[in-house]
Parts: structure tokens; sequence; C-alpha cells
């Protein structure tokens, strides 16, 4: 779905992030959903990652981070929780009986809550104490832990396509933050869950949000 800046949802999104962040910054998440249930949206950017903020930015996002989504007076931050705004509208994205639902948003939680902080640390280690005396010392204690949970997710998929019986937020969130892993070696210990992710990027509609961020990006170096 073309970006329409006319759609009633709007997103905020980084004007610039590192090389390295570029593909990876949490907006894509909700334009992914977006894409998948074909909602139009804007975009307003809201200058670079690690810059200093507006007065408006702020009073939507307390903590300064994007994306923010705002839809007909609704504002909303936390990409899960956009996400299951998304997903309400659509059974594409959230099934509609309860218990199927249930369970997508618990998948949604499990990624954020079970998977990505283990996997995030690694990525704050990586790239925030570059060069530090403890660095290597600090990954070392943390990566036993992403280990095992990456461990307990892939015999938890074993031989699904995805974590239910169809696509849901669930495999949105969990396939972002597997792909982000700064250690990519850790997802490739588990043949399933390279598959997994691999299912996940090949979507349109991933590729559609992915070429939609990565346009910010290259405008801003022109």
């Amino acid at each position: 779905m073309p970006i329409d800046p006319q759609a009633a949802i709007e997103i905020t999104a980084y004007d610039w992030v590192p090389e390295l962040a570029r593909g990876r910054v949490k907006d894509l998440r909700v334009r992914w959903a977006l894409e998948e249930i074909d909602l139009p949206y804007r975009v307003r950017l809201v200058g670079g990652a690690g810059t200093e903020k507006s007065a408006e930015h702020l009073a939507e996002q307390p903590f300064g981070q994007v994306p923010v989504y705002r839809e007909n007076g609704l504002t909303l931050f936390e990409s899960g929780a956009i996400l299951i705004h998304i997903g309400e509208k659509d059974e594409r994205l959230l099934p509609r009986d309860p218990a199927g639902r249930a369970r997508a948003i618990g998948w949604a939680f499990a990624a954020l809550n079970s998977i990505e902080p283990f996997l995030g640390t690694l990525t704050i280690l990586r790239f925030f104490a570059d060069g530090k005396p403890w660095q290597d010392e600090a990954k070392a204690a943390v990566r036993p832990l992403a280990v095992m949970r990456l461990a307990q997710l892939a015999r938890e998929i074993g031989d699904r396509d995805w974590l239910e019986d169809r696509f849901t937020i669930g495999d949105l969130l969990t396939i972002d933050v597997l792909r982000n892993v700064p250690e990519p070696g850790l997802v490739a210990a588990h043949p399933n869950l390279a598959a997994y992710v691999e299912r996940g990027r090949a979507r349109p509609a991933f590729q559609a949000a992915l070429a939609a961020q990565m346009a910010v990006f290259q405008q801003a170096r022109r």
C-alpha cells in the first residue's frame, strides 16, 4: 500500500539513523502491519536518532522514540500496543475467535518480554559498549540466556510455518526481533528459526515496509 499523505493514520519515523540501524528501526513493525492489511498511512519525520526531540514529540512519546501512531484523535506509542490496535481492525493480523486472539497477543508479549530483552542486550553491548574493557565479559554473561531463549522458541515452533496455525501479530513481532539479532549465528544454529525468519522476510508486506523505511534514509543522504 503506497504511503498516502492524506491517510487518516499517521506514524512517526526518524529521518536519519546510523548505517547499521537502517532497516531495523521499530516504525518498520507498524509499517509492516499496515501493509499486511492494505491500510494507507502517512509519515511524520521527527529528526534523527539521538537528536533532541521537539516538545510535541515528547508529549506523544515521553521517551522520545519512534513510532508514535495517530488516528482520529487516538495517539499510541510502543510498537506492541500499536500492533494490537491495528490487529483489532483485521483478522488477517489478529484472529476474531477469542482463544486465537488471546494466543496471538500472548505471543506478541512473549516476543517483547521473553525474547527481545536478551537479544536486545547483546545489541546494546555490541554498539554502545564497543571498546569498553568489560564488553566481552558482559556479552559472555548474557549470551547463554539468549541461546536458551532461542532454543526454547525453536523447540516450540518445531516444523510449523507460524507460531499458531496462521500468521499473526505474534509472528510479526517475533520475526522482527529475531532478524535483528546482532549475532546471526545464534538464530542460524536453529534451521527452523532461520527458515521462519526468511518466511517472514519474504512476505510482500515486509518487503514494502522495508523499502519505505529505507527510502527515507536514502532521501536524507541526497
